[in-house]
């Protein structure tokens, strides 16, 4: 009698128990399916559409003749993923010579750009090639001091972890793409801008009174009025007459609210305080009329000294006058003698002429 063993499932590799795996408890390993006879085209093979080589430059952070760089749509859970692609339609195995030799220069370049990212530990360079036959190649940043990302689990990592944010993601995509453009291509990714915000509003630094108005919809409202204020030259102060006192014949104006007449009183009252006395009056009259009697001394005493300033003047003119009658023709005799007899310009004039031949001979320079 042949006893019936039940399958043993094969045990979870060593792995799993790593400091850089991502999960932990109970695992359980999916079963293996059968071998396919024929694998299905990749992207880019048979009649399948090349993705990579549809896509604009538009799309990539850096462009050159024969090679270009893109980035995910979005930030991920690293610093920084980016996939370098050769411009022409070849897989890894399929590159002409020289090609094959400028992808060791373009993978050196393109991890050290990265690797100068704050942040930064190492650079994971990958290649798979399952999904696309167009040439790709990985490049994951790992973030420094993370030693649990360490190893081959870093993919896995970048979908667990939250994603960066956004400005610094476009920031390190700027920097990159600026490394490359130092040894040719054209750098495509720009620094994020500064998101300026507008002052805030003075309406929201007014006084109480200035908010309950902004709340209503006017003034007028506020205080509980819709007519215009009253006219203060046509109230009666003191019992005064008023020089705009309506005539007999005016139609009569309806009473004013209670809130009105009472601010109405307010301004009277403050009015009649701000006028002067009669004899507060009389005395700003005589205190006015010896300012103006100063004014007229002043105006008397400085015409006289303004003649007295002429006279001297004409006196000092004649005598000038008659000194020059009696003195030699300037015009026959030497302006600057020297020592050797001959007339020299003035200094300002050499002063002049040697900053002049100094400018000549610097334009000529």
């Amino acid at each position: 009698m042949v006893s019936l063993v039940r399958d043993t499932p094969p045990s979870v590799p060593d792995f799993t128990q790593w400091p850089s795996f991502p999960f932990e408890g109970e695992l359980q390993i999916k079963p293996l399916d059968d071998p396919v006879p024929v694998e299905p085209p990749r992207k880019g093979e048979a009649d399948r559409e090349c993705a990579a080589c549809q896509a604009p430059d538009d799309a990539y952070i850096w462009v050159g003749e024969r090679w270009r760089v893109r980035a995910m749509d979005r930030p991920t859970g690293l610093p920084m993923v980016l996939i370098l692609e050769s411009r022409s339609h070849f897989d890894l195995g399929d590159l002409p010579n020289l090609l094959a030799a400028e992808l060791g220069v373009m993978i050196v370049r393109l991890e050290r750009a990265i690797r100068s990212l704050d942040g930064v530990a190492r650079v994971h360079v990958n290649r798979w090639g399952d999904g696309s036959a167009h040439l790709h190649m990985w490049f994951l940043a790992r973030p420094y001091g993370r030693l649990q990302l360490r190893g081959t689990f870093l993919t896995l990592w970048d979908s667990i972890l939250p994603p960066i944010p956004e400005e610094k993601w476009r920031e390190n995509l700027a920097l990159v793409a600026a490394w490359l453009a130092e040894f040719g291509g054209r750098p495509l990714a720009e620094p994020p801008r500064i998101q300026w915000q507008a002052p805030s509003s003075l309406a929201v630094q007014s006084d109480p009174i200035e908010e309950d108005v902004l709340q209503g919809s006017s003034l007028l409202d506020a205080i509980g009025e819709s007519a215009e204020p009253p006219d203060i030259d046509a109230l009666d102060l003191g019992g005064q007459p008023t020089t705009g006192a309506m005539p007999p014949d005016a139609p009569e104006v309806e009473a004013l609210p209670a809130s009105t007449e009472a601010a109405s009183t307010a301004v009277a009252a403050a009015v009649r305080s701000a006028r002067p006395s009669p004899e507060a009056e009389a005395g700003l009259a005589d205190a006015a009329h010896e300012w103006h009697a100063g004014i007229a001394g002043a105006a008397e005493t400085g015409a006289a000294e303004a003649g007295a300033a002429e006279a001297g003047a004409a006196e000092a003119g004649a005598e000038r006058e008659a000194g020059a009658a009696g003195a030699p023709d300037a015009s026959t005799t030497e302006a600057y003698p020297t020592s050797h007899g001959q007339a020299s310009e003035p200094e300002a004039t050499g002063f002049a002429g040697d900053v002049t031949g100094s400018i000549g001979r610097s334009n000529g320079a």
